[in-house]
C-alpha cells in the first residue's frame, strides 16, 4: 500500500492595504491555528495590494520583507495587485514596454478621465505608466459614491502611502523617500503564480490540483494559456491589466479550471 503524499499547508492572504495591526493579528492567528511544524513549512501566497488606504504601508512592506529571514523554511510568494503596480509605476520600477513604445502611448485610451482624476503632472510624468499618474494624482471629486467613503488623495486612495514615507500626497520626493529594499520588493512582484500538487478536501475526497493565483482574476472569453504567458512576462504595454484590476471582466472561477485546477484571486 503506497504512503499518502506529503502535503504542505498553502495559505493565501488577500488585500492588506496598509493595515499593519490587522496583518500582525492575522499572522498570530495563523501561527496559533496550525501545528508548529506545519506553520514553519507552509507556503504563503500574498495576493497583492499591500499599499494605500491604511496608514502604515511602509511598516507592512517592512513586515513582508522580513518574513524569509524570520521563517526560512516557509515559501513566500508576493503577487502584484493593481495598487502595487501603480505604486511601482510612480517610482519608475516597471520594466519598459517590450515593443519599444513609451508608457505615454497608453494614456490615450483613458484621457477622458484625466481632468476628473487629476493625473499627476509633476517631475518625471512625461513617460510614466498610466496607473502611476492616476495613483499619484489629485482627484477632483472628493466622495467615492461606490464605497461611501472620502477619497484619500487620489482615485487609488494613495495619500496614506505617501504619508507613511513622510512626504505629502503627490510629491515627487516619494521616489527618494522609499528605501531601496522596498523598491526591490515592488520591482520583483509577480503577476501570477502557479503551484503544482495542491491537495484540496472536497465532498468527493482529496483532490490534487494545480493552483493559479492572480490578484483580480483571469479574463472571461480569453485563452487561459495565453493569459498566463502575458502575466508571466509582466507585459507593461497594457495601460490597465485586467487580471490585476478587473471586476466584471474576470471570472469568479473559470469553468474550464474547476475540475483539476484551483484558482485563487480576490
Amino acid at each position: 500500500m503506497s504512503e499518502p503524499p506529503k502535503t504542505r499547508a498553502v495559505i493565501c492572504v488577500g488585500d492588506i492595504h496598509g493595515f499593519i495591526t490587522k496583518l500582525q493579528s492575522l499572522w498570530k492567528n495563523l501561527e496559533g491555528s496550525l501545528d508548529r511544524s506545519e506553520f514553519e513549512t507552509a507556503t504563503l501566497i500574498f495576493l497583492g495590494d499591500y499599499c494605500d488606504r491604511g496608514p502604515a504601508t511602509r511598516q507592512v512592506i517592512d513586515f513582508l520583507i522580513s518574513l524569509p529571514s524570520r521563517y526560512p523554511r516557509q515559501k513566500h510568494v508576493f503577487l502584484c495587485g493593481n495598487h502595487d503596480l501603480a505604486f511601482a509605476a510612480f517610482l519608475r520600477l516597471l520594466p519598459a514596454p517590450a515593443d519599444g513604445c513609451g508608457f505615454s502611448e497608453g494614456w490615450r485610451e483613458y484621457e477622458a478621465s484625466e481632468e476628473r482624476e487629476g493625473w499627476f503632472k509633476g517631475e518625471g510624468y512625461e513617460d510614466m505608466h498610466l496607473q502611476g499618474r492616476r495613483w499619484s494624482g489629485k482627484i477632483k471629486v472628493k466622495f467615492n459614491t461606490v464605497k461611501g467613503t472620502e477619497y484619500q488623495g487620489s482615485i487609488y486612495d494613495a495619500g496614506p502611502t505617501f504619508e507613511s514615507y513622510g512626504v505629502p500626497h503627490g510629491s515627487a520626493d516619494l521616489v527618494k523617500a522609499v528605501p531601496d529594499d522596498h523598491k526591490k520588493f515592488l520591482a520583483d512582484l509577480v503577476w501570477v503564480h502557479e503551484e503544482d500538487d495542491v491537495f484540496v478536501n472536497t465532498d468527493d475526497g482529496v483532490k490534487c490540483c494545480k493552483l493559479i493565483a492572480v490578484h483580480a482574476g483571469l479574463e472571461k472569453g480569453k485563452d487561459v494559456k495565453e493569459q498566463l504567458k502575458l502575466l508571466k512576462a509582466r507585459d507593461t504595454r497594457v495601460p490597465k491589466v485586467e487580471a490585476l484590476s478587473g471586476r466584471k471582466s474576470v471570472w469568479d472561477i473559470p469553468e474550464l479550471l474547476q475540475i483539476s485546477w484551483l484558482t485563487v484571486f480576490l
